[in-house]
């Protein structure tokens, strides 16, 4: 029988580059693998035209695009987490000192929906004081989802001519939530600081408190191919975390990687979060993860309603049959 050919998008992450590279591959499946991309390339080829079968996208923008009725399905495949405390900058000059003096203010934030954006707005108001809605964020990108913010939320896009990144440093506005590091921080630029200064603590206090390694990106799958053929969401979960599997035990090899502490980076990482930081399935614990983010998604105007995760994901649990390789039987 031939295989099933799929395009997939992602990043070419280590926990995928087994599947990548065909060292793994995922049963009855001919996976072409599409990792030229960036991320806001992909997610908004993704949200607006569903170009790909299989697609690494933005969680907020996943809950919107099921939000709105299209046709797509997502297996419990989770290729990026990141905690975020480290993505909130300010001017060191705006008298910012804690979240809460961001009341009222202009705020930069590339765009709306981002996951990383989506988790420290939530952060900030759930943990911090924030009243999201008393701000005007500003943004200088279209929308990875076509949206029509709700009254009461300000979002107003950048003419200042300037990138909100040289705006922060130049005190044009006092802060920005950021998926990545603003270029004048990055060159040592002194007028922008970390919001939170000792962040990696803060991180790590974070987790320990709620238990949350906060998923940004799911994975996609055209609703029409997870019906026709039921069997191929279970064999990519299986694949994915074949592949995982794999990198984990490469990147345990100290001989692997041009870092001097990396055995020591890793035995920190297992004791802060255990064996498998990257798990996949709707465990308890993802499931908590993922019904946070879908509730911050729902209070910041881009969801209408809360949808049950089974409704959301393909049913990829293999119960106890899927726990290894079975015993020769005779």
């Amino acid at each position: 029988m031939a295989k099933l050919r799929l395009t997939v998008a992602c990043g070419a992450y280590d926990i995928v580059k087994p599947l990548i590279e065909g060292t793994v591959e995922a049963d009855g499946l001919d996976l072409v693998f599409l990792t030229d991309m960036g991320p806001r390339e992909r997610h908004w080829r993704m949200g607006r035209k569903h170009e790909f079968d299989v697609c690494e996208e933005n969680v907020g923008a996943y809950y919107m695009i099921r939000d709105q009725g299209e046709p797509l399905t997502a297996i419990p495949v989770f290729l990026h987490r990141r905690l975020r405390h480290g993505f909130v900058f300010i001017n060191t000059a705006a008298g910012i000192r804690e979240p809460k003096d961001l009341n009222g203010k202009v705020v930069g934030g590339t765009n709306f929906q981002p996951a990383s954006n989506i988790w420290m707005r939530g952060i900030l108001e759930e943990h911090y004081g924030l009243q999201h809605r008393s701000i005007t964020w500003l943004v200088e990108r279209s929308e990875d989802v076509a949206f029509e913010p709700p009254p009461g939320l300000r979002i107003e896009m950048n003419k200042s001519g300037k990138t909100l990144s040289q705006m922060l440093a130049d005190g044009d506005i006092p802060a920005m939530i950021s998926p990545t590091l603003p270029k004048p921080f990055v060159e040592g630029d002194k007028r922008i600081a970390r919001l939170f200064a000792d962040y990696k603590q803060v991180e790590i206090d974070y987790f320990a408190k709620t238990g949350i390694f906060p998923i940004m990106h799911v994975t996609t799958l055209k609703q029409e191919i997870a019906e026709k053929y039921p069997w191929a969401a279970t064999n990519l979960t299986k694949a994915f975390e074949e592949a995982k599997q794999l990198a984990y035990r490469r990147i345990a090899n100290p001989r692997m990687a041009p870092l001097v502490f990396v055995r020591t980076a890793g035995e920190e990482q297992e004791r802060i979060f255990g064996k498998d930081p990257w798990a996949y399935g709707l465990t308890p614990a993802n499931r908590k993860n993922l019904e946070t983010v879908q509730r911050y998604a729902y209070q910041q105007g881009m969801i209408r309603k809360i949808a049950p995760l089974d409704e959301l994901f393909a049913d990829t649990d293999l119960g106890d049959v899927g726990s290894g390789a079975a015993p020769e039987e005779f």
